[in-house]
């Protein structure tokens, strides 16, 4: 009796490791990357949104970014930073 309930307890530990090291760990690892991506934008950064349209930042606030889609110059639309999926840096910024 008292080997099967160290046995358990050994299962359950194992089974906490495992989904730590496969399902927490890494989303918290991708979460800290979106944050650094997102703390990181800065005006003239091409970015790519949630829905997928690409557009460049021409103005940032606390929470929202003022994008700029196509070629017109005239399609400006604010949207949260949390919008943004990916970022590219300019070519002359680097």
């Amino acid at each position: 009796m008292n080997n099967q309930i160290v046995v358990t307890a050994v299962y359950i530990v194992a089974i906490l490791g495992f989904l730590y090291f496969f399902m927490i760990r890494p989303q918290r690892k991708e979460q800290q990357q979106l944050n650094a991506m997102l703390s990181a934008l800065a005006i003239g950064d091409c970015v790519l949104t949630t829905s997928g349209f690409y557009g460049i930042i021409i103005d940032i606030q606390e929470d929202t970014l003022i994008v700029e889609f196509g070629n017109n110059k005239n399609c400006r639309i604010p949207m949260k930073k949390n919008a943004v999926a990916q970022v590219e840096k300019p070519e002359n910024a680097k």
